[in-house]
């Protein structure tokens, strides 16, 4: 029988908690992982090669970043929770030069703000700055995968984030909350397709998913979880693109219940833009105004961004600079 991670059982957890002196902390949303059959799963639908550099977020106590190092991928890992550096120090040291620790934010890192103690060499104390620039990383070359059990509360902006800044990123295989995997996945016109979808939508695409049980965790969630492997299209917006696209998705659904025309002058009128020109951007798009907007695909969306574009218009953000 095939073991892919030493770590995940119930009782190899537990003494490894033990061990450390480390309990969970529920505002990190901490649930250890002791299924290595879900361990095993999630390798095959990461569908890794040899050598690949692997990003995980939110390692806890390295049980999936020991069955990735183990099945050959070299793992760059995020981690938050100070407590738990020494755990994961003294598993870079098992495993020099395929594996580097950051603890930090894995929001903060995403867009270059800060940096934090790397476990590369296997010694506490070194750093790993993150460079300004989003698009680079503190390896070389940056991570092409993302795979990792996320923590729930902050799991849909991490995805959408890395996708959006890590350039090299061509596929995330991650453990969600089981709604939010639904909102990943969203067809138009279901219940969870949103503004969060669309923006997704494109950049990425769902590929394949299953749902994993609560008993596979220690402590066992509240909530139901999906693992789901997202594949990058090979198409890219440009910054600029991805940016007008997003002001133009986040009007549509500022108010979801009304019109998309509706939605979109009120959202105009509360962001500096005049409300008048959404009439102009939704017949140059072609879109009629009294549909919703989650009626809408990809490549309305697209085609209003470049509406927007057309008219001069551009996101406040972008304003302000």
């Amino acid at each position: 029988m095939t073991v892919y991670s030493p770590l995940a059982s119930p009782k190899a957890t537990i003494d490894c908690l033990t061990r450390w002196g480390i309990g969970t902390r529920k505002s990190l949303g901490q649930h250890f992982l002791i299924d290595d059959g879900v361990v095993g799963r999630i390798l095959r639908l990461a569908d890794l090669s040899p050598d690949e550099l692997v990003l995980e977020v939110g390692p806890g106590i390295g049980t999936l970043t020991e069955a990735l190092l183990r099945a050959g991928a070299r793992v760059v890992a995020i981690e938050k929770d100070e407590r738990l550096v020494p755990v994961l120090t003294d598993l870079s040291a098992r495993y020099p030069a395929r594996f580097t620790l950051i603890n930090a934010d894995a929001l903060d890192v995403a867009s270059g703000t800060k940096g934090g103690t790397s476990g590369g060499t296997g010694q506490k104390g070194d750093t790993c700055p993150v460079p300004p620039e989003p698009s680079s990383f503190c390896s070389a070359p940056p991570p092409t995968s993302l795979v990792a059990n996320l923590p729930y509360a902050v799991a849909a902006t991490i995805v959408l984030s890395y996708f959006e800044y890590l350039l090299t990123l061509k596929s995330a295989t991650v453990m969600v909350q089981k709604e939010v995997a639904a909102r990943m996945a969203a067809e138009p016109g279901s219940k969870d397709y949103g503004a969060y979808t669309v923006k997704l939508r494109l950049l990425a695409q769902a590929q394949a998913s299953f749902a994993v049980s609560r008993t596979s965790f220690l402590p066992p969630p509240r909530v139901d979880s999906t693992v789901i492997r997202l594949v990058r299209h090979a198409e890219q917006p440009s910054a600029s693109q991805l940016a007008l696209a997003f002001m133009v998705i986040e009007a549509a659904f500022a108010e979801r219940r009304k019109t998309i025309r509706n939605s979109m002058r009120s959202y105009f009128a509360t962001h500096a833009l005049d409300p008048l020109l959404v009439d102009a951007l939704l017949a140059t798009a072609g879109i009629p105004p009294t549909c919703r907007g989650e009626a809408l695909g990809v490549s309305e969306y697209q085609a209003l961004a470049a509406a927007a574009r057309h008219f001069g218009l551009m996101p406040e953000s972008r304003r302000e600079r």
